[in-house]
């Protein structure tokens, strides 16, 4: 398979997951949108390094997803915190949080 092929695919996910940060309200569906453009940037990575013959990109990647691994643990605590106090998982609550 052509690692162009990856791209367009990479370029297709990454698309998804901006227009579902822009369109949702949910905080859950905002946070999996926003890793599923972090995997769209690790496969274009990792695509680019074949492209190019270096392990560049996927040691690039490698690092990403490890960002991408204390991001969760982050994001979910805030996430749990803005449950607990609001009784919702809404974006727009997100803003009442505010000291």
């Amino acid at each position: 398979m052509n690692p162009v092929n990856y791209l367009y695919l990479a370029a297709l996910l990454f698309t998804i997951g901006a227009t579902g940060v822009l369109i949702r309200r949910n905080v859950i569906v905002v946070f999996m949108c926003i890793e599923l453009m972090l995997n769209a940037c690790n496969l274009a990575f990792v695509a680019f390094s074949r492209l190019h013959g270096n392990l560049d990109g996927q040691i690039i990647a490698f690092f990403t997803m490890v960002v991408a691994a204390a991001e969760v643990v982050v994001g979910l605590a805030i996430i749990v915190s803005l449950f607990r106090s609001r009784h919702s998982a809404s974006v727009d609550d997100a803003s009442l949080m505010k000291l």
